[in-house]
């Protein structure tokens, strides 16, 4: 048996969405991204939100929206993709890590207090794996320190946080719509907020310092940030079809923790109670190192993702240790996290009894240690 890592979930649905673009001749960002738009804050629950080409610059236009530019510093867990930190770079901005909780590998917020400078502008938490990080804390401590908050919400589409959507919260936040994500335009993102000087903001910065097209007057310095309605038409057929998507990944979610109940040498990743689950992976810690699970399972014909590799220990980060502790000691958990994390497969398509292949496979591994 061959399980990919993951397969996105589309069908003719999404491929008869294209048509009308075609037929009505409108390819650029049109109807479509408008109707995306608007359906995406009513989902999320913002007053205001554009479209970006990737989550990636979706951060990077939240981050200039709000005004942190050279010199600044945003506080970034240590335990996320790097394009989180890249794009605070990307604003000029230095990108200041802090390690996670070791259960649910969110970000600490008790820790954030010691990376405090008197730059510091801005705080990152970035919600993973498809659960949402304490926001109660962040907010209590973003307020309590006068910081923004800008939230990487690329993986927590249908995640809540006390029957709030994640992204909701801060004063922007941010989302991915990769061929991997919970929701999927092939590459795309999106920018939320529910204040206006903010959407103003953004608006100049992602259509070349204009508001409207066709104008060749331009008040402010932006740049092009947008996507197109062939996008807009398949993010809106994946989003009519989103709660299935979430049941799907929430019964893949469940099969694996019945199949692996008994295993003591490893444990599934769960949310804190006041955050609901909607599985970007499934993540799992080993009790022994995880290179040789993956290399199991692979020769298995799995294909099984690591965790993130901690960001302060990313080579092209060696130029931060100037500017703040980058010692192992400090980031213990994103460390373990690491050495001892597996992503499985958790895309909408994934037969039961793949899951079980797997997780039989898992047994079998672990029947063996």
């Amino acid at each position: 048996m061959k399980i990919p890592q993951m397969l996105p979930f589309i069908g003719m649905e999404e491929y008869d969405s294209m048509k009308e673009c075609f037929e009505t001749n409108w390819l650029t960002e049109g109807p479509k991204s408008k109707q995306f738009v608007d359906k995406l804050c009513e989902i999320i629950g913002v007053k205001y939100g554009v479209l970006a080409p990737n989550g990636t610059l979706a951060l990077y236009l939240g981050l200039k929206a709000l005004g942190i530019g050279p010199g600044d510093e945003v506080i970034v867990p240590n335990f996320t993709f790097i394009a989180s930190a890249n794009a605070v770079l990307m604003a000029n901005a230095v990108p200041v890590f802090v390690d996670v909780e070791r259960e649910g590998l969110q970000i600490d917020v008790k820790k954030c207090e010691k990376v405090l400078t008197k730059k510091t502008k801005a705080i990152m938490p970035v919600h993973i794996f498809g659960a949402a990080c304490d926001m109660t804390r962040v907010i209590e401590f973003a307020d309590k320190f006068d910081l923004q908050i800008i939230e990487d919400a690329a993986q927590a589409m249908g995640v809540f946080w006390q029957e709030k959507h994640c992204g909701s919260f801060g004063d922007v936040g941010c989302f991915s719509f990769f061929a991997d994500k919970t929701i999927t335009t092939i590459e795309g993102g999106f920018v939320g907020t529910n204040d206006m000087q903010i959407y103003e903001s953004l608006l100049y910065l992602r259509n070349q310092g204009r508001l409207t097209r066709g104008t060749f007057i331009h008040p402010e310095i932006g740049y092009n940030f947008r996507m197109n309605d062939i996008q807009a038409a398949i993010g809106l057929t994946q989003l009519a079809k989103r709660e299935q998507i979430y049941r799907k990944k929430q019964q893949i979610y469940e099969t694996y923790c019945q199949e692996l109940k008994d295993t003591k040498q490893i444990k599934i990743l769960k949310p804190k109670n006041e955050s609901n689950l909607i599985p970007f992976r499934v993540a799992l810690s080993s009790l022994a190192p995880q290179e040789r699970l993956s290399e199991f399972l692979s020769a298995n014909g799995i294909e099984a993702r690591t965790f993130f590799y901690p960001l302060h220990r990313q080579p092209c980060f060696s130029f931060l240790a100037d500017r703040q502790d980058l010692k192992d000691e400090n980031f213990k958990n994103s460390i373990h996290a690491y050495e001892h994390g597996i992503c499985l497969p958790a895309y909408p398509s994934l037969a039961v009894q793949e899951i079980k292949y797997i997780c039989d496979r898992i047994k079998e591994y672990c029947d063996e240690l």
